[in-house]
Order: C-alpha cells, then structure tokens, then sequence
C-alpha cells in the first residue's frame, strides 16, 4: 500500500470538523519516501496533558490537596514532639552517637549488651540471697 493511500484512509478514519465542532489539530506535514517510513509514523501528540488516559478520579480532589498540603506543611520553628521530652543531656547523647562510626556504634551496643547481661546475674544472685535469708515472701503456687 502506498504512503499517500494509506494517509487518505487515516483521513477517512479520523472525525470531521463539521462532525465533532472543534477544529482538527495541527499536524506536521510528513512526507515519507518508503513504506517502511509510514509504518513507523505516529500521529500521538505528545505536547499536552491527557485527561483520557488519566482521569481525576473525583473532579477537584488534586486541587483540594494541594491546598491542604500547603496549610498542614509543618513550620521550621516548631520542634517534633518527641524533641519536646528530652533535655540538653540526652540530646548531646544522641549527638555523640550520631557522631559515632558504624563500627564503634556496634561496639557501644555490645557493650550495652554485655552491661545488661552482668546485672541480669547480679539481680538473679541477689535474688537467691534475699529467698535464703527469708527476706522474700514464699510463693503460693498458682497453676
């Protein structure tokens, strides 16, 4: 089929202006020296938006949450609420870890580990001892 065949059928295929009222739109005039070119042409506008493709799913919703987005943006001055419960010292805290590597980071949680395990001995002996001396109350067994 030639290029000029095949452009006359694409005019038959397309609406009228005097069938839909609004005047066609503008075109780059093509000329193609081969079939092979025709095949590859695309008539698509690209320079415009497509409400088609996507529609607003309830007219007026993107312009309503642009307006909110706007008003709930929170202000620089303000601080986060969980900054408001700290005092200067756990938030030099924070900032000496902040300031730690990767590497020495892990090592403080190892050391917090360890920590934690030593007093969970130490509360477990101390336990025992207050049960021996009978500073503890006996337990009721409750099954």
């Amino acid at each position: 089929m030639a290029a000029n065949e095949v452009m006359k059928m694409n005019q038959m295929n397309q609406p009228s202006e005097e069938s839909t009222g609004a005047t066609p739109p503008l075109s780059p005039v093509v000329n193609f020296s081969d079939e092979s070119s025709m095949d590859l042409f695309s008539r698509e506008q690209l320079d415009r938006s497509s409400p088609e493709l996507w529609p607003e799913q309830i007219p007026g919703v993107s312009k309503f949450a642009s307006l909110v987005m706007t008003q709930e943006e929170p202000k620089p001055s303000q601080q986060p609420e969980w900054l408001k419960d700290l005092d200067h010292e756990d938030i030099s805290v924070l900032q000496g870890f902040g300031s730690l590597t990767a590497a020495a980071l892990l090592e403080k949680v190892r050391d917090l580990q360890n920590l934690a395990y030593q007093l969970g001995l130490e509360e477990a002996k101390e336990m025992t001892r207050g049960r021996f001396l009978g500073i503890l109350p006996k337990r009721k067994d409750i099954r």
